[in-house]
């Protein structure tokens, strides 16, 4: 009689949990046996909506699928011990869908999980996802590094075919030129209230959580582990508002976090900006940066707040990113409380150089701004290099503050071309040049900004057509052989205030052609 009971509690319990909208996909035509079973898994998704969404179930075992297409109300949920691949047959991402790669919106292969003008979508639970990148990856591979012509794939054709007039700048041909295009291994587009919460994805074949157009997004506690491969960025929100990233671990091929918007005259033409994003409690380990916005950025990125975070081993830390010819505005930034450490190439970069050989051009709608950017209480340790900012000419790098920096790097502190930039309490300990090296930058104010480990015969801070500029609150605890060198025609307005410099040996160290006038010491 007591097994009878428990028996039928067991039915009660399972038929409760089906008609609360749980679709065990073990019930559903599927199998956790890695045989594949695309259309179980899409026909439960349909069965869902129908019923106006569900969360479709994925006990322990494996499972093998294709592209999926997400419906609005609809949770994927994957129990711990549940291994849901994807296929590495192109065919199973067919037929083409609108998408947008690298910031240009065209039809290409269906990234893995897809939506499009949906709403409340989720994957969430504690089992893995697995992209099986490889034969993308090696695809990629085999179209680049062959030097003879080879004849079009099917899907090169089909590529063709479907995006007749697709426009992009020169810079860009030998990307389009491939005319192939690794799908995303989840891209909502145009989708709201969208949540990644717990799974672990893995070897994505490009991009791998990469909304689109989207409104709410969160994704929180989710693992990402695509090392060793190309592009197969962490975590890519683009041309969104309101996105929460939290407690998440990132290891990847590329950028960790991007923020983007858009490339070129295709994002200037949506004209849809990522704004209202936090970042916090992440940690990074392999990838070229560790939070990353750009280097789309055509529709502009603003109010971003960014915290709490590690970056070990990356190849950058933050790293803002674009180029002459893009457009767009960057502003309203906050970097607060991060630790970085074993970092390859910088810690931190503001560069519009993305694209090093362009010319000076007028000031139009192509023209890339960088405004309203603070950092603040960062440690650095086992760094290349400290940062690099640098502007053009036709638009400096404007009102920027870096405030309770800490720093040992082989390479400094390199400005050129800002304008209204400010140090506070920041401590760069340089092993080889100085820490600062400022040039053609003006409106500067360097607060208690120096080093712990001057060099002797290196000046500290080293200026080169430089004006306007505040030095104050500075006391070189220990022995500095010279403190600042100053040169260039351009040089003035360099103010040495409130300055205690009893263990400095030469305090300013005048080039040649600096004016004898550019710089006043007062007590």
């Amino acid at each position: 009689m007591k097994n009878i009971l428990i028996i039928l509690c067991f039915i009660t319990f399972n038929a409760a949990f089906a008609n609360d909208g749980w679709l065990n996909i073990l019930n559903e035509g599927g199998n956790n046996k890695g045989l594949i079973c695309t259309d179980a898994i899409q026909k439960a998704i349909e069965k869902a909506s129908q019923k106006g969404g569900g969360t479709i179930f994925f006990p322990a075992g494996e499972y093998l699928t294709g592209a999926l297409k997400l419906k609005s109300n609809i949770t994927i949920y994957l129990d711990s011990g549940a291994l849901l691949k994807f296929s590495d047959n192109f065919d199973d991402y067919l037929p083409f869908v609108e998408m947008r790669y690298e910031g240009i919106v065209m039809q290409s292969f269906s990234p893995l999980f897809y939506a499009k003008d949906a709403e409340n979508i989720t994957i969430k639970g504690r089992g893995v996802i697995d992209g099986q990148g490889k034969a993308w990856w090696n695809e990629v591979y085999r179209i680049e590094t062959t030097k003879e012509p080879l004849p079009l794939t099917k899907y090169q054709k089909m590529w063709e075919e479907q995006n007749k007039g697709l426009f992009t700048e020169p810079y860009y041909k030998r990307t389009i030129d491939k005319k192939f295009f690794r799908p995303s291994f989840f891209q909502t587009y145009n989708c709201k209230n969208i949540l990644v919460e717990g799974v672990t994805f893995q070897n994505s074949p490009f991009w791998t959580i990469n909304p689109e157009f989207c409104d709410n997004v969160t994704i929180t506690g989710v693992t990402i582990f695509n090392p060793h491969s190309p592009n197969t960025d962490g975590i890519n929100p683009s041309s969104c508002k309101n996105v929460h990233i939290s407690n998440c671990h990132i290891s990847v091929g590329d950028d960790c976090i991007t923020i983007k918007s858009g490339r070129d005259g295709d994002g200037r033409k949506y004209a849809r900006a990522t704004e209202n994003v936090t970042i916090t409690n992440c940690t990074m380990l392999s990838g070229h940066g560790g939070v990353v916005i750009g280097s789309e950025m055509s529709g502009g990125i603003k109010k971003v707040t960014i915290s709490n975070c590690v970056f070990d081993g990356t190849d950058r830390g933050i790293r803002i990113k674009s180029a002459r010819g893009r457009g767009g505005v960057v502003e309203d930034i906050r970097v607060d409380n991060i630790v970085m450490k074993n970092i390859k190439e910088e810690a931190i970069v503001l560069s519009l150089f993305y694209d090093k050989d362009t010319k000076e051009e007028p000031v139009t709608e192509k023209t890339p701004i960088f405004r309203n950017i603070h950092m603040s209480n960062m440690t650095g340790s086992n760094v290349n290099k400290a940062a690099s900012i640098l502007g053009i000419k036709e638009m400096p790098i404007q009102n920027i503050t870096f405030s309770n920096i800490n720093m040992d790097a082989k390479e400094g502190f390199t400005v050129n071309t800002a304008t209204d930039l400010e140090f506070h309490d920041v401590k760069i300990n340089a092993s080889v040049g100085s820490s600062f090296k400022i040039s053609d930058s003006k409106n500067l104010i360097l607060d208690n900004a120096g080093s712990s480990t001057p060099i002797k015969g290196i000046p500290v801070i080293k200026l080169d057509n430089v004006s306007n500029m505040m030095i104050n609150n500075n006391f070189p605890f220990n022995a500095t052989d010279i403190f600042m060198e100053a040169d260039g025609k351009e040089t003035k307005g360099i103010y040495l205030k409130n300055n205690v410099f009893n263990n400095v040996n030469t305090i300013v160290k005048k080039g040649a052609a600096l004016d004898k006038k550019a710089i006043s010491e007062q007590p």
